[in-house]
C-alpha cells in the first residue's frame, strides 16, 4: 500500500505540528502565556452584545462532536450501501478510535478549567482557572485543553468531506475541489472563534485543539483505504470509494 498525498507533502509539516503541540503544552504547564489567556477572555467577556453572543451560541454547535459522528456515520453508511463497499465506513470506527484515544485522556491527563470556572462551579478564583493539573477536581471541571470542539471539528469535517465526493460521482455529480476546502476548512475556524469567544475554552485550549486536530486529520488522509487488507468475510463488500467510479 502507498500513503495517499496530504498538502502540505512531507512528514515535516506533521512533525512541525507535534512540535507546536507539544512545546504550547509545555509553556502553559510551567505558567507561560496566562497573560494572553486572560487578556483575550477579557476582552471578549466585554464585547458581547446579545445579538453576536447569540448568533456564536448558534455556530459554535457546528463543532458538536456526537451529531458530527453521527451525520458522517449516516454518510458512510449510505455511500457503503449505495458502492456494496464496506469501505467507506473504515475511516468513520479509525476516526472514532483516534479522537477517544487522544483528545479525551489529554483532557484528562492536563486537567485545566475552562474560563467560566470562576463564575459557576467549581468557582474557582480567576488565578485558578488558568493553570494546568487540577487534579483535585472532578474531571467534569478540567477538562478544557486542547479544546475538543475544535479538534474534534476538524477531523470530522475532513472524514465528511472525505465521503461527500465519492457520493456525489456515485450519482453522477462532481463536488467541486473548492467546495471540499469549504467544508473542510470554514467549520472549524468558526468552531475555534466561537469556542474562544464565549469563554467555553482559553485562546490556547483552542489553538492546541487545532494543533491537534490536524495531526490526526493529516493520519487519516494518508490512509490509502481503498487497499487496506479486509478480512476473508468482507471480501464480498470489497469496492474502491475513494477512486470510484
Amino acid at each position: 500500500m502507498r500513503l495517499r498525498p496530504v498538502r502540505p507533502a512531507g512528514w515535516w509539516f506533521d512533525a512541525l505540528l507535534l512540535v507546536g503541540l507539544v512545546g504550547l503544552t509545555v509553556a502553559l504547564a510551567t505558567d507561560h502565556l496566562f497573560g494572553l489567556d486572560r487578556a483575550v477572555d477579557d476582552w471578549s467577556t466585554g464585547h458581547r452584545p446579545a445579538a453576536v453572543y447569540w448568533t456564536a451560541r448558534v455556530l459554535n454547535f457546528l463543532g458538536q462532536g456526537s451529531p458530527l459522528t453521527l451525520i458522517a456515520a449516516g454518510l458512510s453508511v449510505w455511500l457503503a450501501v449505495r458502492l456494496r463497499s464496506v469501505r467507506p465506513i473504515l475511516p468513520l470506527v479509525v476516526g472514532f478510535v483516534l479522537t477517544y484515544l487522544t483528545i479525551g485522556p489529554f483532557k484528562v491527563w492536563t486537567a485545566r478549567a475552562a474560563p467560566s470556572a470562576s463564575v459557576k462551579e467549581p468557582f474557582l478564583t480567576p488565578e485558578q482557572t488558568l493553570p494546568m493539573f487540577h487534579d483535585d477536581l472532578p474531571v467534569r471541571f478540567a477538562q478544557s485543553y486542547p479544546s475538543g470542539h475544535v479538534a474534534n471539528a476538524i477531523v470530522w469535517y475532513g472524514i465528511i468531506a472525505l465521503l461527500l465526493a465519492p457520493l456525489a460521482r456515485s450519482y453522477g455529480r462532481h463536488l467541486p475541489a473548492r467546495l471540499v476546502t469549504v467544508i473542510r476548512v470554514v467549520p472549524p475556524l468558526v468552531v475555534l472563534t466561537t469556542t474562544t469567544y464565549l469563554g467555553f475554552h482559553w485562546l490556547t485550549d483552542s489553538v492546541a485543539g487545532l494543533l491537534l486536530g490536524l495531526i490526526l486529520d493529516r493520519l487519516l488522509h494518508r490512509v490509502p483505504w481503498d487497499g487496506v487488507p479486509l478480512p476473508g468475510r468482507l471480501r464480498a463488500w470489497d469496492r474502491p470509494f475513494i477512486s470510484y467510479p
